[in-house]
């Protein structure tokens, strides 16, 4: 059985790739604090529990990862506000988790990937296209996660496949509360990545955009 490691599987869009992967993938499921929960839920799955701000952490993590099939780099924090008002930890904080940690976890398990012509596939956003009012540090950790998976993309060519998965208004726990345009299911977004990696291994969906579909 191929194996899939999703970050942020706990929840919202990474939860719903774990359970669509899961129907023919051993699940490595990532979370902060517990995977119980979603290991449960799954046919064949385990934890893979580590603070995204450690660097350490993650490499001593990714070290024990010898065969690896599909990354799927899900975690991600928002959190807005006025400029003047989102202090250096806040920017800090959003640049570890949404930008720094999937580099360092892509770094350590490219030899795994490359073994096995791997697919990395990197949920971005709308917001790494353009810029949103009270979102300036959300917008630039995407921006720049755009920018690192379109390099990573040419440098791997031949050897690791991957693709950019950018989700429009999606309803998570992310955008609870939030006004009341249209927002899609989180399933939707999974069935964007289930078209990623059926479409392996001779061929790679670069780039993909997925949003709410337009009403009246």
């Amino acid at each position: 059985m191929k194996k899939a490691l999703i970050t942020g599987a706990s929840r919202g869009i990474g939860r719903a790739i774990a359970e669509e992967l899961g129907k023919d993938h051993h699940i490595l499921a990532g979370a902060s604090k517990d995977a119980s929960d979603i290991v449960s839920a799954l046919p064949s799955a385990e934890p893979f529990e580590v603070d995204l701000t450690d660097t350490d952490a993650i490499v001593e993590a990714a070290s024990k990862i010898e065969e690896l099939d599909v990354l799927v780099l899900a975690a991600g924090v928002m959190d807005g506000g006025p400029l003047e008002e989102v202090g250096d930890d806040k920017w800090r904080h959003m640049m570890e988790v949404n930008l720094h940690a999937p580099v360092t976890l892509t770094r350590a398990l490219l030899p795994a990937l490359r073994r096995s012509n791997g697919l990395i596939i990197a949920i971005n956003s709308g917001a790494g296209f353009n810029g949103y009012a009270n979102n300036s540090a959300y917008c630039a950790s995407k921006f720049a996660l755009r920018g690192f998976t379109e390099s990573l993309a040419q440098e791997e060519a031949g050897k690791v496949r991957v693709t950019s998965l950018h989700p429009g208004r999606t309803d998570t726990d992310m955008l609870a509360g939030s006004n009341d345009l249209p927002k899609m299911a989180a399933t939707e977004v999974s069935k964007a990545a289930r078209l990623a990696v059926d479409a392996g291994p001779d061929a790679v969906i670069e780039f993909m955009r997925v949003r709410p579909a337009f009403t009246g």
